[in-house]
């Protein structure tokens, strides 16, 4: 059994893009990240302290609009709007989950798509479905670096990912199957989930359910990526797996914490980066 360290490759990813930033903003392009944080959820407050100071280890201009939770959509979409036509501001992204009296799509359809970092925009998601470049969600797009760092082949593998939603399993089965894998998509609804994972090379969860998969839903040999974050009351933080019994019968398998977290700051970064340069492009352009 090999663990999956996200921790180190994500520092190397960081050092690697210090040295691609410092080149960048040589010629007059400083990176930047805007940050819309509504309310004071420690989640969220605690997610966006991270990815603040990973900005900074690595040069990246990052500013943070803290809301109330009271801000209402139109003003959450005016915020957006300015933002949009920042010239500073390569990207944006706005931390969820967001009050329930605002529309979460609306929000994130707002988001100009060339600086959608966060690659929720209907434009990127579709890009992404047809194989085209485009911004991937940080999450799932950190679960395939990682997997390629091992080099783990994913083409020709049957992959069962446990949860669908937009943010981590669509995006996810969309970048596997784009990497030539057979995947299966469980969800709440599934009858058996175990049916599909216990037949899967790579199982992949992400759902925020402690122990949901367990020693007998996988097969020897398998590998494991725990996507999941749960805090237990003791303020320990776990994943979805049940490490201490799965981990012996795998081939590989993420730790949590120290798996997929740190991936999906460092492919954030990744993903400023990208949008920085797209805009130094543009100005070649013109």
């Amino acid at each position: 059994m090999t663990l999956l360290d996200g921790k180190s490759l994500s520092a190397k990813i960081e050092k690697d893009l210090a040295v691609e930033i410092q080149k960048i903003s040589e010629k007059g392009i400083t990176p930047g990240l805007a940050v819309i944080l509504v309310g004071n959820d420690p989640a969220s407050c605690a997610y966006v302290g991270m990815k603040a100071k990973a900005c900074k280890r690595v040069g990246i201009y990052s500013v943070t609009h803290e809301m109330p939770s009271t801000i209402t959509q139109d003003e959450l979409l005016s915020v957006i709007d300015i933002l949009n036509h920042n010239p500073n501001i390569d990207g944006i992204l706005v931390q969820l989950p967001l009050p329930k009296h605002i529309d979460s799509e609306k929000i994130l359809e707002a988001i100009d798509p060339k600086k959608d970092v966060d690659g929720f925009h209907p434009f990127n998601i579709g890009r992404l479905s047809a194989n085209l470049d485009a911004f991937i969600p940080a999450t799932p797009l950190g679960v395939m670096r990682l997997l390629k760092a091992y080099e783990i082949e994913v083409s020709g593998k049957d992959v069962a990912i446990v949860g669908m939603s937009n943010i981590v399993g669509k995006p996810l089965a969309s970048l596997m199957l784009n990497a030539g894998a057979t995947v299966s998509l469980c969800h709440i609804l599934t009858r058996d989930v175990a049916a599909y994972t216990r037949n899967a090379d790579i199982v992949c969860v992400g759902v925020g359910k402690v122990g949901l998969i367990t020693a007998d839903m996988v097969k020897q040999g398998a590998i494991v990526i725990d996507i999941g974050i749960n805090r237990l009351d003791s303020g320990a933080i776990v994943g979805d797996v049940d490490f201490a019994n799965v981990a012996p019968k795998t081939s590989y398998i993420t730790p949590v914490p120290g798996g997929v977290g740190p991936m999906t700051i460092a492919t954030l970064l990744q993903n400023t980066l990208k949008a920085a340069k797209n805009r130094s492009d543009s100005r070649k352009g013109i």
